[in-house]
């Protein structure tokens, strides 16, 4: 009964969305697929109507939690663009092959087998593929975890190339003269796009761990200020752009430097540089502390098809609807391995991707690339062909076998069209 009224309010969505025609032909391609159900649906609380709320990351409240963070906390609302814009449909879907361990897999077998709960594939401005589970619809706007960090970055080099920030090589006291005396004061720029502060902080999701203390300063009951949460952290073990360690304490001084030096607030920056001008079809919202500063190292939430045109401006190197939006030049630099100095790019011996400027690098002599948060969130990217795959989960465990999985098949996606 209970998947039957999911599938009722789905086909409810549908019609809905259908009573004004004009605005549906521009807005909502036709032919998304959505599926009531999903993998292990009981487990992550299908029968109790996918609940929100705490424990924010148990299994049952996943779903739900994912698909309304803003009613979990305060946020900041992004607005959507007046003339969004539109999106081709294919007139079939893709049809994808690929070969996992031993078995051959497709994309119904993929989502059939993994807690996916929005799927799209699109070239150039065309959907190719676009499925939804678990009652999710193209209407909830799903949680970036860390895919918001590049996002942050892609706004610092918009911020450079405007004259709010001088250069990647001025420290963030620079433009934050309250850490002045600190060492997140005294870090360059730079070094905190490449997470390479040198700054001791730990981040393994367990306890002790730097980054529940940093989130629950932030987030928690004590609700400290940004400038006091990032102070806590003051001990230095390695000189800046020196060693690579993945720390959301390094993005959380980016948002820092960003809104001091632009004084606004990063939805407004957002909405204003990116968001609008790459023609959004739908608000999306960003969590913020008790002092109203965005949480840059994660928390963004958007539709799908948003989260497509965020890929799409990345894939034509930072250029999307008529205009260059982010400087073309940043997005080169931002997407290529560190080659200089003393640097290393990132730990082969922990970690197989490269990093940039808080974006992912695949591995390969291509420039392939990819946003990516805790629990399956990812938005790869090929410039050479315009391919972009927006993927949005709910894998209770993070490091389960699924990633592996996507990644081969979006391999097999960039072999249909290699050469095209």
């Amino acid at each position: 009964m209970l998947a039957w009224r999911g599938f009722v309010a789905v086909l409810a969505v549908i019609l809905f969305s259908q009573i004004d025609a004009a605005h549906a032909q521009q807005l909502q391609p036709a032919n998304a697929v959505f599926s009531p159900t999903g993998p292990d649906a009981e487990a992550y609380g299908e029968k109790l109507g996918y609940p929100v709320g705490v424990p924010l990351s148990e299994q049952r409240n996943m779903i739900g939690n994912f698909s309304h963070a803003d009613r979990l906390a305060p946020t900041h609302t992004i607005a959507a663009a007046e003339d969004p814009l539109p999106l081709l449909r294919a007139p079939s879907e893709i049809s994808v092959k690929f070969t996992f361990g031993t078995e051959t897999a497709s994309l119904s077998k993929y989502l059939a087998t993994n807690p996916t709960t929005g799927l799209l594939i699109a070239h150039n401005d065309t959907i190719l593929f676009e499925h939804y589970q678990y009652g999710r619809t193209d209407r909830d706007r799903l949680v970036s975890q860390s895919m918001a960090k590049t996002l942050t970055g892609m706004l610092i080099g918009i911020a450079i190339s405007e004259g709010a920030i001088h250069s990647v090589d001025d420290t963030v006291q620079t433009y934050v003269p309250e850490l002045k005396g600190t060492e997140m004061g005294s870090t360059p720029i730079r070094a905190l796009l490449h997470m390479a502060s040198g700054i001791a902080f730990t981040e393994n999701f367990g306890n002790p761990d730097d980054n529940v203390r940093l989130s629950s300063s932030l987030l928690g009951p004590e609700k400290l200020d940004p400038i006091t949460a990032v102070s806590r952290f003051n001990k230095r073990v390695a000189p800046p752009d020196t060693v690579w360690h993945y720390s959301n304490l390094d993005t959380e001084g980016l948002s820092l430097v960003l809104t001091h030096a632009t004084h606004m607030t990063m939805s407004d920056y957002l909405q204003t540089r990116i968001w609008q001008p790459m023609g959004a079809e739908a608000s999306a919202n960003w969590q913020v502390d008790s002092t109203g500063q965005e949480v840059g190292y994660c928390c963004f939430s958007a539709t799908l098809r948003d989260y497509a045109r965020f890929g799409m401006l990345l894939a034509h190197d930072g250029a999307l609807n008529g205009r260059q939006i982010i400087p073309r030049q940043w997005l080169l630099d931002a997407t290529q391995p560190v080659k200089q100095g003393s640097f290393l790019a990132v730990n082969h011996e922990t970690n197989p991707w490269g990093y940039g400027y808080q974006t992912w690098l695949m591995p390969g002599p291509r420039r392939t690339f990819f946003l990516d948060g805790r629990a399956g969130q990812r938005i790869l990217i090929d410039p050479t062909t315009h391919l972009v795959l927006v993927h949005t989960a709910v894998r209770a465990k993070p490091n389960d076998m699924g990633s592996a999985e996507l990644v081969a098949l979006w391999s097999s996606v960039l072999k249909q069209f290699q050469g095209n």
